[in-house]
């Protein structure tokens, strides 16, 4: 889990560190749907001033992962069905773009980067460290997302991404996922733009399918976090 010293960067606004560790906590389960989050609880815990936490949980209200709670600060947002649906209807026009640009863009660098990854993946899963695996098949996508190398395209699925990995959470096969994306790594690689969006929008469509109904039962409880009363 994320800690406050992640922050502790001088290349990046407070704020942003800070929403990115917050993020993160969110999409791994740390807080769950309806936990609050309450400013003077975070800056103490962060050692920081209010200002880049209210600034941070902002920016995290317009992407949609925290919500009001009438005047009485912050809680995480969940996620109904039709959001679900919303949310694969976005990714698979963005993403399979991402993976056509991605096929005629990689250079050998990027390549060796992405089958870094899954190599990465797998040795966690052979660990049981489960949250790192996921946390490596998210990373994936995010590079491909980086190799498509188009600004619009990125700035379009940043606000999306924490509720994408969200979503990766909720794959319970991760050894099938893996091997989907050494299939999809396997179309970048092969140059062929066509070949690399038909592999996304086949493995983005499958996992819509087997997304399960009752998703909030898969949901992690929270640890450290102050529920709603």
């Amino acid at each position: 889990m994320l800690t406050a010293e992640d922050t502790n960067t001088t290349d990046r606004p407070l704020r942003e560190s800070v929403r990115d560790t917050l993020r993160t906590r969110i999409f791994e389960g740390h807080y769950a749907p309806g936990t609050r989050l309450v400013e003077r609880d975070l800056a103490a815990e962060f050692n920081v001033s209010r200002l880049p936490i209210r600034e941070a949980l902002r920016m995290l209200r317009q992407e949609g992962l925290i919500r009001d709670r009438s005047g009485r600060g912050s809680e995480v947002s969940g996620l109904s069905p039709k959001d679900v649906e919303d949310l694969f209807d976005v990714r698979q026009s963005l993403e399979v773009l991402a993976c056509r640009l991605a096929a005629k863009r990689a250079t050998t660098e990027d390549l060796q980067h992405l089958a870094g990854l899954l190599d990465q993946a797998e040795h966690f899963l052979a660990k049981g460290s489960i949250l790192e695996a996921h946390r490596a098949n998210s990373e994936f996508h995010d590079a491909i997302t980086r190799i498509a190398n188009n600004d619009f395209l990125r700035s379009a699925l940043e606000p999306l991404q924490g509720r994408m990995h969200w979503l990766f959470r909720h794959v319970s096969d991760l050894p099938e996922l893996i091997r989907e994306h050494r299939e999809l790594y396997a179309a970048i690689a092969s140059g062929d733009d066509d070949r690399a969006a038909a592999q996304s929008a086949s493995h983005i469509g499958k996992y819509r399918g087997q997304f399960p109904e009752d998703y909030s039962a898969t949901e992690p409880q929270p640890r450290n976090a102050r529920k709603k009363p």
